[in-house]
């Protein structure tokens, strides 16, 4: 390739990338309460939702909504990026949205058999081999992907994964210790404003909210900032390292959580998705978290990315 065809190419990228900067929502931070307390029965004390605390963050940037299938073929065309579940051979999906065959012949976890671990299972081909992201699902979020791949996507969007503290300011749209983005009632006046289980978790999905599996990035309304589907759809792997236990009493500015493995290596990941029904899981509040290793990827978990605001 000629050296005007490689700076013409890196133009195009670089003026790419700054479209997609120009496309985030920017927040002013200052201080908000952060977790939750679970004293309404709907926290989760052995996840670290709490205690509630006061956290101070710079302002930032942040992606209106999840990345995109559509983004994510072009970060694989352009870097020929290969993702965990590709090299891992396998991932999983959730056993209700696969052919019975298939469903049988892949193996489940002991303890969450809804899952199987499925051969071939990656974000090319969600629900493994008879799957794909390209006959209308370009808009939906990417899925099987691991923090690594997560991270590198932001590195070559000329981003970054969010602090889990700018995920919750973030997803949090201004109220204070609301339950949801949106308020503290799941269904107001009677309508869905998220993609989660209803029915009888595993075994009956009644999509009332009008999924099954994934929705488009933007389905529903955003909150008071802008963002879209910031609980429920899919988890989203945001930087920090996991922790149950927070500090107390002075207020925490632009907290990163633990800064080394010695608590373990597992990473964050914010908002719950459209498997969580209130029956087992009930993690669709904005301040509801789990971990998972971070080469570990599944059918219901993607990202969002955030920059700094300058």
């Amino acid at each position: 390739m000629s050296r005007a065809r490689v700076a013409g190419r890196s133009t195009q990228v670089a003026t790419k990338r700054a479209e997609a900067l120009s496309k985030m929502v920017a927040l002013p931070g200052g201080t908000f309460r952060m977790g939750a307390s679970g004293g309404d029965g709907h926290g989760h004390a052995a996840d670290g939702e709490g205690p509630v605390r006061a956290v101070t963050l710079d302002p930032f940037r942040v992606d209106p909504c999840a990345v995109t299938n559509a983004r994510f073929v072009a970060f694989v065309k352009d870097t020929g990026h290969v993702t965990d579940a590709e090299r891992h051979g396998w991932s999983y999906v959730f056993a209700g949205l696969l052919p019975p065959a298939l469903a049988h012949a892949s193996p489940a976890p002991d303890g969450t058999p809804w899952w199987r671990g499925v051969q071939g299972a990656t974000w090319r081909a969600p629900e493994g081999p008879g799957s794909d992201v390209e006959r209308g699902r370009a808009n939906h979020p990417v899925v099987q992907v691991s923090w690594g791949d997560a991270r590198a996507f932001a590195a070559w969007a000329g981003k970054r994964l969010p602090t889990e503290a700018e995920w919750e300011y973030a997803a949090r749209g201004g109220l204070d210790q609301a339950r949801y983005p949106w308020g503290d009632e799941l269904t107001p006046r009677g309508r869905w404003r998220c993609n989660i289980w209803q029915g009888d978790f595993p075994a009956r999905n009644t999509a009332e909210d009008g999924y099954v599996g994934t929705a488009p990035v933007d389905a529903y309304r955003p909150n008071a900032y802008g963002l879209f589907n910031t609980v429920g759809n899919v988890w989203e792997w945001v930087a920090d390292r996991f922790t149950a236990t927070h500090p107390e009493g002075a207020p925490l500015v632009n907290p990163r959580g633990p800064q080394d493995d010695t608590g373990g290596t597992e990473r964050v990941l914010r908002g719950g998705s459209y498997l969580c029904h209130d029956s087992y899981c009930a993690r669709y509040t904005v301040a509801s978290r789990t971990a998972n290793s971070p080469d570990s990827s599944s059918g219901n978990n993607g990202f969002r990315c955030a920059a700094d605001a300058g």
